[in-house]
């Protein structure tokens, strides 16, 4: 090998930008020292180019953060480096939402080096080696990845980056977790090339004739069929299958709980969002054939769901949920399927076999459309500046107005305000808005500077409750953005507390003793300056609104900003919780 330096780190390095990973976020620690000298040898060699370009995060949530949005902007996996245990287990929430929201993320965690007297290069030698040394690092993940496995020698490290990026990128994707002691991670080793072509994803599937044929004549006898979906949009050219099979029969379209633009919402056929809903949605009580697909929660059982008698069918990546421990829908069948082949295979039938009534489709796109028409309505009057304070229908309308011409990209984290920017932000572009997926607040930050990275041309925009903006660690998510040049717009729903534990307490107990005496410790008050905190770490551009007549003019001045290359952030204050 000569004078070279070739180690373990070298090759995994490698196996990463040969998978395609761009991007390593990382937070590095006392397990990485081996993967320090192979960059700065690359540096020094001239080889830089030739390996992923990592990048700085003071914060484990940031880091996952971004590689999971930069994988849901490109369709392309990124890999995240944190410290042993800890590390691990400051990605918290992070993971929980890769794993929701099936992102492709490959996580690479040092573990605590297994000598202790100097056996082997990177032996123990700092007293947190012992302190950082537990019984089921792995562990610690499992819930949430859909493989783990321990580096144990550089001589296949390859082939185990490429098999856990096959893996993550198969759907249903999702985060995969690799952990290498200091010892291996150091091992020299002679340089090896296996061949990554050789460790593609699995092929999306698609429907079989029968089931196709099935869920065809169902929809087409149908007189009132209806889609619900809550992913589809991952795959954007699956939006114009969607479309293009609802605009063949007229099939009115529900969003429930989505996380991302699944179906154009100025579109007539689409008919609504739907989350956590207290009120029994009337078109899914009136479908009398469902089909849903691509959707985690088609509906609240207890407060809204379809008839009894409604003929319902499940298509899906993940039709059955593996991962939810309780989850059940009754219908008639379950097909495990990639939705853009399956619904173009469900037109082709309808269409190869002449099943379209003409007159009943006429009848039932006027219909449809007029249902559309009216709760567009309804949601441009509760846009309407209101008597001295900001309303959130009324901020998001603002948003919306001065993005327009924009090729602007959405991220979503507004929580109880979900439905709102649903509503009143009219995405219809596929791709132009995007959520986590998961269940763990603070995701947008970092995911600003992950989205950014993967779509350097489009502005970004953050919209987050005051909640999600704390829990995304923002000194850290705008100190990031300063120093690699990933400006974005975040706007605050700024509220001052916690909305969505009072909600769910009143739910619960609508008359309770903390609903008599408005007890529910979730105030933030005395209010923070959160555009202060992004001012600090980021320098960023920080204003706070509360005037409405002011509003419009603060976000403009915050877009003229972020397009000279500056991040920006404008807290509304909207009425407190």
């Amino acid at each position: 090998m000569g004078d070279r330096y070739y180690s373990t780190s070298t090759a995994f390095l490698e196996a990463l930008a040969e998978a395609g990973v761009r991007y390593m976020f990382a937070n590095l620690g006392s397990d990485h020292p081996g993967l320090i000298e192979a960059l700065a040898q690359a540096r020094a060699e001239g080889r830089q180019a030739e390996l992923p370009e990592l990048i700085v995060c003071p914060h484990e949530t940031v880091a996952l953060s971004a590689a999971h949005a930069y994988a849901a902007v490109s369709g392309e996996p990124q890999a995240v480096l944190v410290h042993v245990d800890s590390g691990t287990q400051n990605l918290g929430g992070a993971v929980g939402n890769a794993s929701r929201g099936r992102a492709p993320v490959l996580i690479f965690a040092g573990s605590a080096p297994y000598t202790i007297e100097g056996e082997l290069p990177g032996s123990r030698n700092e007293f947190i080696h012992w302190i950082q040394d537990v019984h089921d690092q792995r562990g610690i993940l499992r819930n949430y990845t859909k493989y783990d496995n321990e580096i144990r020698t550089g001589r296949n490290v390859k082939q185990l980056v490429y098999r856990a990026l096959q893996i993550a990128r198969s759907e249903p994707a999702g985060p995969v977790y690799l952990v290498g002691p200091r010892e291996v991670m150091e091992e020299q080793i002679e340089p090896c090339t296996p061949d990554p072509g050789q460790y593609t994803p699995v092929a999306p599937g698609a429907l079989s004739p029968d089931v196709t044929a099935e869920i065809a004549r169902a929809m087409a006898r149908a007189r009132h069929p209806l889609i619900v979906t809550g992913y589809l949009g991952r795959d954007t050219a699956a939006v114009a299958e969607l479309v293009a099979l609802c605009e063949l029969l007229a099939i009115p379209v529900i969003e429930s709980a989505p996380s991302h633009v699944n179906f154009p919402a100025d579109h007539p056929m689409h008919c609504g969002y739907q989350w956590t809903t207290t009120d029994q949605n009337p078109l899914l009580a009136e479908a009398d054939v469902i089909l849903v697909v691509d959707c985690d929660v088609p509906w609240i059982h207890v407060t809204s769901k379809p008839s009894p008698d409604a003929e319902i069918y499940c298509v899906d990546i993940d039709p059955l949920k593996s991962q939810m421990p309780m989850w059940h829908i009754p219908a008639r069948r379950f097909a495990a399927a990639g939705s853009r082949l399956a619904l173009g295979q469900i037109a082709a039938f309808v269409q190869d076999n002449d099943l379209v009534d003409a007159a009943v489709v006429t009848q039932r796109r006027a219909d449809v459309t007029a249902v559309h028409d009216a709760q567009r309505a309804a949601r441009d009057q509760r846009e309407r500046q209101g008597s001295g304070m900001i309303t959130p229908q009324y901020l998001t309308a603002c948003v919306r107005d001065a993005l327009a011409g924009d090729d602007a990209l959405f991220l979503t984290e507004a929580i109880t305000n979900y439905p709102v920017v649903a509503e009143h932000l009219r995405a219809s572009r596929p791709g132009s808005l995007i959520g986590s997926g998961g269940g763990s607040l603070g995701w947008a930050g970092g995911g600003a500077i992950g989205a950014k990275l993967a779509a350097p041309e489009r502005t970004v925009v953050c919209l987050v409750g005051d909640g999600s903006y704390l829990f995304g660690v923002p000194s850290s998510a705008q100190w990031v953005a300063r120093r690699y040049g990933t400006p974005a717009l975040t706007v605050i729903f700024n509220n001052r507390g916690w909305n969505a534990p009072k909600q769910s307490a009143l739910a619960v107990h609508p008359k309770g003793a903390a609903a008599q005496a408005d007890d529910f410790n979730v105030s933030f008050e005395p209010a923070a300056d959160l555009p202060g905190i992004a001012h600090a770490a980021g320098g960023a551009y920080a204003v706070n609104v509360s005037d409405p007549a002011e509003l419009p003019q603060a976000l403009k001045d915050a877009l003229a900003v972020v397009h000279d290359g500056r991040s920006a952030v404008v807290a509304a204050h909207l009425p407190g919780v």
